[in-house]
């Protein structure tokens, strides 16, 4: 900004002091003329003679006469020159005497020259005006009037030091209007955007700003009101997945606590109530412990920490070996399991375990809820430079939302029991170990009304490479 500041104001500098040239030159060209006919007066030996009369004075004389009008002229220098243009008077120096001028018309007055040269070391402007040689002592043919081009400009920075100051006192006050004018602008909403913070903070999660504009302060604004959206969107879920998790376990351990209870106090006293208690005993145990492992698989896997050996697994393979497990639940309802995979399907660039958890999971739900007597599907299809399967199966009376179906806890039944169906954390778990592999998990309907949930994996790079078998994946 500096350096803007010095580049204008030299650039003023120079645009004045030429105005000021000009303005002085026009001065000499219409001050000349005045001058010469004071010269001419000053050639006869009696002043105001008529023409035809005149006696011409002698060189001392008219010397005496000119010498006499350079306190009127203000500063400027009379000189005049022969017809050669050389200087035969000079009213500030001798030593100047035969120096030789040259002289261009003016554009500006009519019958008017100027001149720019350097006397005595310095610089001067000048304009002539020309007379004639019969009727001057000293026979000269040129009147010339001249001035230092220092004394032009040293008028000129007077002159742009006065208008500058002017300007910048004007300008200073504008400045500092401008000043208080931004500067509450800009720290209103910051002050807003602190007390907001500072609200947040506090526990105040529905803390908004009113900032708004296209500017970064706008933008800023929009950006902490997101911010404050997605805390309290966490806070708010943190808030239920406790809730949650404290309802999932209160049905297990009043279970355990109560048959427990009954065992060490003998009240159970047959047999069969004190095998029954022991099997309820042992099943809320493998329920709670079921639900802690998802729980610490879940927090992994959101974290980042859990480990990925990503191989090159035939999908194929995997997905045939998942029907087997499922086949004998899927028998006891009626339920009937197809497959479709391609034999051109490439392997897909995943980790064998955490793929099991993911299809053992899927087809687990599907036998769980589809109705009895219907038919479920997986197929595997390519998509570009990934792997996409597809399990799908009708729906029963409770249809479920395909959006919210990876909410943790979420249940299309709410009243179907925990035992029966699960905690709700196995599609939530599968969802984030797809995206750990780099994959994507979504649910949504077709045509016929089924559900289908879609698990995209990357194809394996090195296709050539030998796929791991489905007994090595679930070792």
């Amino acid at each position: 900004m500096a350096i803007s500041l010095l580049l204008a104001g030299a650039l003023t500098w120079v645009f004045v002091r030429d105005l000021e040239f000009q303005s002085v030159q026009l001065q000499l060209d219409r001050q000349v003329m005045v001058v010469a006919a004071a010269v001419k007066q000053r050639e006869c030996e009696f002043q105001g003679s008529v023409a035809g009369a005149c006696r011409l004075a002698s060189d001392s004389e008219f010397t005496d006469r000119l010498y006499g009008m350079v306190p009127q002229l203000g500063g400027e220098r009379l000189i005049l020159l022969d017809a050669n243009r050389r200087i035969v008077f000079d009213s500030e120096a001798s030593d100047t005497i035969g120096t030789q001028l040259a002289i261009t018309a003016s554009k500006r007055v009519a019958g008017v020259g100027e001149a720019a040269t350097s006397l005595d070391g310095k610089d001067y402007i000048a304009a002539a005006v020309q007379i004639s040689p019969r009727r001057d002592p000293l026979n000269a043919s040129y009147v010339v009037l001249a001035q230092p081009q220092a004394l032009v400009a040293t008028a000129a920075a007077g002159d742009l030091a006065t208008r500058l100051l002017e300007a910048g006192g004007a300008a200073l006050v504008v400045a500092m209007l401008l000043v208080l004018l931004v500067s509450r602008s800009v720290t209103r909403p910051i002050t807003q955007l602190g007390e907001a913070a500072e609200d947040i903070a506090a526990g105040n999660y529905a803390r908004r700003v009113s900032i708004r504009g296209h500017d970064e302060i706008g933008m800023l604004g929009s950006a902490f009101n997101r911010m404050a959206e997605a805390v309290e969107r966490a806070r708010k879920a943190q808030r239920d997945f406790l809730a949650n998790v404290s309802h999932e376990l209160k049905t297990p351990l009043t279970s355990l606590i109560g048959f427990s209870q009954a065992l060490v106090d003998g009240s159970l006293v047959d047999e069969m109530a004190r095998t029954r208690a022991a099997t309820i005993v042992h099943e809320e145990s493998e329920r709670v412990l079921r639900m802690a492992q998802e729980l610490l698989d879940l927090a992994r896997v959101e974290a980042g920490s859990i480990s990925m050996h990503i191989a090159a697994v035939d999908l194929a393979g995997q997905l045939e070996q998942e029907l087997e497990i499922v086949r004998p639940r899927a028998a006891a309802r009626h339920l009937t399991l197809q497959m479709h995979v391609p034999d051109d399907i490439p392997p897909v660039a995943a980790d064998p375990e955490r793929l099991h958890q993911i299809l053992d999971n899927l087809l687990d739900n599907s036998v769980k809820y589809a109705p009895e007597g219907a038919t479920i599907s997986a197929v595997a299809l390519l998509s570009g430079a990934s792997v996409e399967t597809v399990v799908s199966n009708p729906v029963g009376p409770h249809r479920p939302n395909p959006d919210r179906m990876f909410d943790r806890f979420y249940r299309a039944d709410p009243s179907r029991s925990a035992a029966a169906g699960g905690v709700g954390l196995g599609l939530s778990i599968s969802r984030e170990l797809a995206v750990a592999m780099k994959g994507r998990m979504w649910a949504d309907f077709d045509a016929t009304g089924s559900l289908q949930v879609h698990l995209r994996l990357p194809a394996s790079r090195d296709a050539a490479a030998k796929p791991v078998p489905p007994a090595e994946a679930v070792a």
